[in-house]
This record gives C-alpha cells, sequence and structure tokens, in this order.
C-alpha cells in the first residue's frame, strides 16, 4: 500500500540506493551498494561547472566480500561522482574495515575508522543497507544448506525488531522453543 497522498509538490530532490548480493564461485560473497542523488534543476558547483537536472551531485558504490560469518575480507568504494574533486581521495580508507564482522557493534566500529573528517558520508551511510542485504543474501542460503542445524542456538534475528520480539506471536508460532511469555503488566 503506497503513503497517503500529499498536498501539492514539486520534486526537487531524488536519493537512490540499490544493493545486491552475489554468491561466489570461491565460496565468498559479494554484496555491492550503489548511491545516487539527482536534483531537479541546474546549479553551480564550484569544481565541477553547472550540474544539470538528472546529472548525479553523487554516485558512489561500495563493494563488501565477506565469508558465511559475515566476515570481510575485501572492500571496494568507489566514487565516481561527487560535489567535490577531492571526493574520490578518501575511498581507499574503506579498506580499513577489512577483517571486521557484520553484527553486533558493526556500525560503531564504521564510525570509528571511516565516521567523520576520516571517511564519506555518504558511502558510511551505504555501508547500512549494504550490511543488511549480506545478511538477507546469506543467512536463507546458508540455512538452507547446513545439515548440522542447532535447533539449541537462538536465530540470530529474534529479537532484531518488533515482529521477531521474543515475546511476538511469530516467534510463538515459528520458534516456539525462543519464545517468552510478555510480562504482565501491573
Amino acid at each position: 500500500m503506497p503513503l497517503s497522498a500529499s498536498t501539492g509538490r514539486k520534486k526537487i530532490h531524488r536519493r537512490s540506493i540499490e544493493c545486491h548480493g552475489y554468491q561466489r564461485d570461491d565460496g565468498l560473497w559479494d554484496i555491492e551498494g550503489h548511491l545516487t542523488d539527482t536534483k531537479t534543476y541546474t546549479f553551480k558547483n564550484r569544481d565541477r561547472g553547472d550540474i544539470s537536472p538528472g546529472e548525479s551531485v553523487h554516485e558512489m558504490w561500495l563493494r563488501l566480500t565477506v565469508d558465511d560469518e559475515l566476515l570481510i575480507h575485501e572492500v571496494e568504494a568507489v566514487t565516481d561522482w561527487g560535489p567535490f574533486t577531492i571526493c574520490p581521495a578518501i575511498t581507499e580508507k574503506f579498506k580499513s574495515l577489512e577483517g571486521l564482522r557484520i553484527g553486533r557493534g558493526w556500525q560503531r566500529q564504521v564510525r570509528e575508522r571511516v565516521g567523520g573528517i576520516n571517511g564519506c558520508t555518504h558511502l558510511v551511510e551505504l555501508i547500512g543497507p549494504v550490511a543488511t542485504t549480506a545478511f538477507q543474501t546469506i543467512y536463507p542460503i546458508k540455512s538452507r544448506r547446513d545439515d548440522s542445524h542447532d535447533d539449541d542456538k537462538k536465530p540470530i534475528f529474534i529479537d532484531s525488531c518488533h515482529a521477531l520480539a521474543s515475546n511476538s506471536e511469530v516467534v510463538k508460532t515459528h520458534w516456539p522453543k525462543f519464545y517468552k511469555a510478555p510480562r504482565p503488566q501491573p
């Protein structure tokens, strides 16, 4: 169901983020994100001259190569377009994420290594959906092929949102072993 109708308006800006997950022949996974920002009007830019409607203000790419346990083996970041000619110079810094694992504390580690003046705001923003795409890509495939499925191990996604809360009907139905009845309210 789409959003409700709004009042009269005019589009000014468009940000597009697209992510894809790939299973590699060598057993690793490539998780890629692409971010673009465009405007609906022409504006002047000191480094690039006029930027026309629909022309990318930002166009950036990010690839994380990870294993089944979400350990990052390789990072590639590319800035095709930014508002300043210096923007692409920071992309190599994103290699500092190699060796980290996507999971608890991940966003904090990302900010420590490539946040603020040590990185690019937009590439850092792209890391969130890329990490989610990694989980969405790998977990279902890994679960299907894992013959030694441990029914005693709490699935990683329980308590990750309201629908998957330990006290939800979803968990009660699909993972009853990990269901926790809600505490009575005083």
